[in-house]
């Protein structure tokens, strides 16, 4: 089994300046290596899940180490104050609005701590939320989910999404995507939302990422007739 400090010298090894500079152009800060997810998904592989070195590469402030504590954490054993500390510790939108709601929505606290998240004033963990709904709908059979409450999120974003801060416009975007797309009671009241709020505008920084427009990815899904298909894992 590896170490913390085998799996810390692995990343430094694995990381690249170009790789840095692509993670700079989308918001991330030192520090870091500049590690391929590829590279990462080697370590995981041998790691598999492993849940105290997952909070020791969380805890080390490296953004290819946190990274990787999501692909190895144990969902089953993560607490709901592991959760909420991770969501503090994310410090850019690869960790926040992936690892971390990956990890939640995996776990048995996600849809408690997504509703809760939503709320925050805090821009990331807000964006935390919305990323971990969306990422639970995605794995929950409908059968688990409160419907009544998404449609209500649904209508909520209709009305907000566009005086809502800079990256919660993008992740309740992804929201109103993935609910049209995987929850297929509501699939048409998320279209219909979709094209109430049409082009959301968000200042992506440097990088050349465009938002989705979610009127053309429900459509796009639904004609593919994968309507309420259900992933296995959030995390990839």
């Amino acid at each position: 089994m590896l170490t913390y400090e085998q799996v810390m010298e692995s990343l430094k090894a694995m990381g690249s300046e170009s790789i840095k500079n692509v993670f700079r152009n989308h918001g991330a800060q030192e520090p870091f290596y500049g590690v391929k997810v590829e590279d990462l998904k080697k370590i995981q592989k041998q790691v598999k899940k492993n849940y105290d070195l997952s909070l020791q590469l969380f805890e080390s402030g490296v953004s290819d180490a946190m990274y990787l504590a999501g692909l190895i954490a144990d969902e089953a054993q993560m607490t709901k104050k592991d959760l909420q500390n991770w969501a503090k510790l994310a410090y850019w939108s690869m960790l926040s609005e992936y690892t971390v709601a990956w990890i939640a929505s995996e776990s048995k606290f996600g849809y408690e701590l997504g509703l809760e998240w939503i709320e925050s004033s805090e821009e990331k963990i807000a964006t935390t939320g919305w990323a971990t709904l969306s990422s639970l709908v995605s794995i929950k059979n409908d059968n688990e989910l409160n419907i009544n409450q998404l449609r209500a999120l649904l209508l909520w974003i209709g009305d907000t999404i566009h005086q809502a801060p800079n990256r919660v416009r993008y992740t309740m975007n992804g929201f109103v995507i993935a609910v049209g797309c995987y929850v297929s009671e509501l699939s048409d009241l998320a279209m219909e939302i979709a094209q109430k709020i049409g082009k959301v505008q968000v200042m992506m920084g440097t990088a050349a990422c465009k938002v989705p427009l979610a009127s053309d990815y429900i459509q796009k899904v639904k004609d593919r007739g994968s309507i309420g298909k259900k992933k296995k894992m959030a995390r990839c």
